[in-house]
């Protein structure tokens, strides 16, 4: 693959989005105000919170609580992902459906994107966006109902990669699930697959280095590359895949970076300095980690896995299943085994 290609793919595992499809989020009949893309469960009862990070950055996050809430103190799980996306897409469908299995969960948008704080926007930082799960922890502490010493984070995609981080800087996590997961400084600084050469990654850093000059001397700030606008059908699949959840009904949202915007493109700097994973042999608390079978990043999970120390980690391989299937798919989400891994580790 030639560096062009490869630069382009590897900015695409941002999840870069331009155009927007003609459709908009899902709406729920029975509530105008639902801007979710997955339907809501009457089940569970959802407000909007905020609670600010360690950099001052107010975050939006939206809190699911079980409408048949227990007695005394409960578990609860934050939950956040994929890369690009907001609390309105796969991130909240995992918070709600945990929700009905009996844990407060708290969805929310990182900083610099959706409804959370931070300028300029559609940064990416691999420090905050590790911090912007402490933030959300430190948040569900404050709350009577939950258990303080029983909260566990879960981080999808891209999110994958920096809940592990979070959880090796974080001992107040309990238990970590990461699903289809991402090392988004990895494949950034070393192409998909490592296949980037020395010179190549020299040549990007470079190449983002002279645009920040530009920026400073006054040039708008550049957008990242991204997915087509239309698919021609001879894009890789799992380009296709990312296509037919973001720029679809079955995806779409407004506020999506991966639906309608693109990041910035100078935040690959940092998360090419700056790898994630360097302390996940560190992790103490237990790991749970999903990955699909077919999935183009599966590799991903799989080497992070082998990073991990201790008795009380897994990964899980979901038969048949690619990246994106684990976003939305019901029948595919292992939703049994996130709540009995939960249940089991947050004690």
């Amino acid at each position: 693959m030639k560096m062009k290609t490869l630069c382009a793919l590897s900015m695409t595992a941002l999840g870069l989005v331009f155009a927007a499809p003609d459709s908009a989020c899902a709406a729920d009949s029975n509530n105008e105000q639902w801007d979710k893309v997955f339907a809501k469960s009457d089940k569970v009862d959802v407000k909007k919170v905020t609670f600010k990070n360690r950099f001052g950055i107010e975050l939006v996050g939206d809190l699911y609580e079980p409408k048949n809430k227990p007695e005394g103190k409960m578990q609860a799980i934050a939950v956040s992902g994929p890369f690009g996306a907001v609390k309105e897409q796969s991130s909240g469908l995992y918070a709600q459906t945990l929700a009905e299995r009996g844990f407060i969960t708290l969805a929310f948008d990182p900083s610099f994107t959706g409804e959370s704080g931070g300028e300029v926007r559609n940064v990416a930082s691999p420090d905050i966006n590790t911090d912007d799960f402490s933030a959300a922890i430190d948040y569900l502490t404050t709350l009577p109902e939950v258990d303080e010493n029983k909260i566990g984070i879960v981080g999808i995609c891209g999110w994958g990669g920096f809940a592990l981080n979070a959880a090796a800087q974080d001992t107040r996590i309990k238990a970590t699930v990461t699903s289809t997961m991402y090392d988004m400084t990895r494949v950034t600084a070393r192409g998909y697959n490592d296949s980037m050469s020395a010179d190549d990654l020299y040549k990007m850093r470079e190449d983002l280095n002279a645009q920040r000059t530009k920026e400073a001397q006054g040039a708008p700030i550049a957008g990242a590359p991204g997915l087509p606008d239309k698919l021609t059908g001879e894009e890789p699949q799992f380009v296709q895949d990312y296509f037919n959840y973001y720029k679809t009904k079955l995806g779409f949202h407004p506020r999506s970076i991966n639906s309608n915007g693109h990041w910035n493109v100078t935040s690959a700097l940092s998360l090419i300095t700056q790898p994630i994973l360097a302390y996940a042999d560190t992790i103490k608390s237990p790991v749970l980690m999903l990955h699909g079978e077919k999935a183009h990043s599966r590799y991903f999970s799989e080497d992070a896995f082998k990073k991990l120390t201790g008795d009380n980690k897994e990964l899980m391989i979901i038969p048949n299943a690619n990246h994106t299937d684990l976003y939305y798919k019901m029948d595919v989400i292992p939703f049994d085994k996130m709540e009995q891994f939960f249940k089991t580790n947050l004690k």
